[in-house]
């Protein structure tokens, strides 16, 4: 049965039990993975998760119940469910359901027509060979990964809200291992996109020559430098610390910028957006999770917290209006908050540039343990790190092995410029992290 079909037949039993407000979200996706091990597959999976939440209002209170399963003799059971729940649920909150009549940006998707499975397995086959003959320094252990995935929201409530999103994607992972007899390395790459069209060739030269440049090298000398993140390295920590800018996190006090909206607490050269539409993103949408219309922000703009990200619930807590950011990580999970595509806006300079205004320095490419050793309360950090030395402005020496330590709002603050060479790391889903080469003064490094 079509979600359409079921939505009907749950209709029909509101307007039985006399209940007036309610909603239906239903949240569908699929996945295809086929993965390589030296010269053959070595994994294939498929997979297909979904199913439909309900929720009502009755006597006051709010009340849920799921389902997988589309059936004619659930829809009846599902609404008993949620009523049953709202009369035996003891704690009492405002409830929140989005109002229909509002108006949404148009999206630009352009579907792609998805690989079948024996053309997804023969491009990972190919790939996986090129990686093999692309260098005498290739070793086993390299890998190619093809994916393709579907997905497809629809909300439907009692106040007017009908929406239905869909989309896909597909697209290759490349991770390319080598040794110089001494030790071995590792680097991947990820290209989203029509398959074939995908540049296989660029994609295994990267990953071939990233692993190739983290054999050797030294470890960085203690002491405090000039820092500069590289994109990649950028992208790492503000995905870790994305969360200090979610006001249910400020409100809980699990963020240091509660009540700082309006104050400056970065840099004049820090502009952070969060844009649902970025032309980057393999999955842009125009609505959240409650049916609020999403839209482009300047999170921080020149340095100034213009918003923290909100939902119903949140913002009327503040008395705010939504930004538009309310997120279900499932059908059945409990609505949260997050970003869209967040990315720090790139400056003026080239990253040649920035290097040169670093002088000496540690110029940083991977930063690793990031779950471990991030708070993102705190804003705390230590992390296992490599890179560069920066030596007369130029990038000079491999170091690795050694901790980058500091504190990501002081990092805000001291962010000296940013380079003009913003990147949009690839990735699958809805939420996305983006920056360009950032240059930092002062950070903390532990080395030899």
């Amino acid at each position: 049965m079509t979600f359409n079909e079921f939505k009907q037949l749950v209709i029909a039993e509101c307007a039985a039990k006399g209940i007036e407000e309610y909603e239906l979200y239903y949240q569908a996706g699929s996945s295809v993975s086929v993965d390589t091990f030296q010269h053959s597959i070595n994994e294939f999976t498929s997979s297909y998760s979904g199913g439909l939440c309900f929720r009502c209002i009755y006597g006051g209170k709010m009340g849920y119940a799921s389902t997988e399963a589309l059936e004619e003799s659930q829809a009846k059971a599902l609404v008993e469910k949620a009523v049953d729940n709202a009369v035996n649920l003891e704690a009492e909150e405002q409830v929140f359901l989005g109002e229909g009549g509002q108006t949404y940006e148009p999206l630009d998707i352009k579907p792609y027509q998805l690989p079948t499975t024996e053309e997804l397995i023969s491009t990972v086959l190919a790939v996986q060979e090129k990686i093999y003959a692309a260098d005498p320094a290739v070793i086993d252990g390299c890998q190619t990964q093809g994916i393709i995935e579907t997905s497809e929201i629809a909300i439907y409530n009692s106040k007017g809200l009908d929406l239905h999103y869909a989309n896909n994607a597909s697209g290759l992972i490349a991770v390319g291992v080598v040794s110089d007899g001494k030790e071995m390395s590792n680097d991947y790459q990820i290209k989203l996109g029509k398959l074939d069209e995908i540049d296989t060739d660029e994609l295994v030269k990267k990953a071939v020559a990233g692993a190739k440049e983290k054999l050797g090298g030294e470890v960085a000398p203690t002491g405090q430098y000039p820092v500069i993140f590289n994109p990649d390295a950028m992208c790492s920590l503000l995905s870790v610390y994305s969360s200090i800018f979610n006001s249910e996190a400020a409100q809980k006090g699990l963020s240091k910028l509660a009540d700082k909206e309006g104050e400056i607490i970065a840099a004049q050269c820090v502009t952070l957006v969060d844009d649902p539409f970025h032309k980057e993103n393999p999955e842009p949408i125009n609505f959240d999770a409650e049916g609020s219309p999403t839209k482009r922000k300047c999170v921080i703009e020149k340095g100034k917290l213009n918003t923290l990200l909100y939902n119903l619930k949140t913002a009327a807590v503040a008395g705010k209006k939504t930004t538009g950011n309310a997120s279900k990580a499932g059908y059945d999970s409990a609505v949260g908050i997050r970003p869209f595509t967040m990315y720090l806006e790139g400056g003026e300079v080239t990253e040649e540039e920035l290097l040169a205004l670093a002088g000496d320095g540690v110029y940083i490419t991977d930063l690793s343990g990031l779950h471990a050793g991030a708070d993102s309360v705190s804003g705390d950090f230590s992390l296992q790190s490599s890179g560069y030395m920066i030596e007369g402005g130029k990038k000079t020496t491999y170091v690795k092995s050694f901790t980058v330590a500091g504190n990501f709002y002081d990092l805000l603050k001291t962010i000296r410029v940013m380079a003009n060479n913003s990147k949009l790391p690839n990735a699958m889903g809805m939420t996305a992290f983006g920056a360009p080469s950032v240059l930092v003064d002062g950070l903390s490094i532990a080395g030899k």
